[in-house]
């Protein structure tokens, strides 16, 4: 099957620091939904924080790059027939974390 990343940018999730709780409930209940329904292949999110770009010399440096105006603040990768399967776990994963979700499709073969 198809190998899809369903992911937010850093900063997407607006919501009173008080609803944190909540939000990670709601989170992990679709989470293990998936991995209940057998398309659940790895998530998770990252602290905000600067990254760093290895670049083709070996040479690392920090980053992102300066014209990069959103960086990813979480992501899932589910395992789904269809393009319209991965848009209904975007869905679940976009109300309980009460932010937008873009969908792309791996390569095949990827995985």
């Amino acid at each position: 099957m198809p190998l899809f990343l369903i992911s937010f940018d850093d900063g997407a999730m607006q919501f009173p620091r008080e609803d944190l709780p909540a939000v990670a409930e709601a989170s992990n209940r679709v989470v293990n939904q998936a991995r209940e329904a057998g398309v659940w292949v790895f998530g998770g999110g990252f602290e905000r924080q600067q990254s760093t770009v290895v670049g083709t010399d070996v040479s690392v440096s920090a980053g992102p790059f300066p014209e990069v105006k959103a960086v990813l603040g979480g992501f899932s990768v589910v395992d789904v027939p269809t393009r319209e399967e991965a848009h209904r776990w975007a869905a679940k994963i976009s109300e309980t974390c009460r932010c937008a979700q873009e969908v792309r499709e791996f390569l095949p073969g990827a995985g």
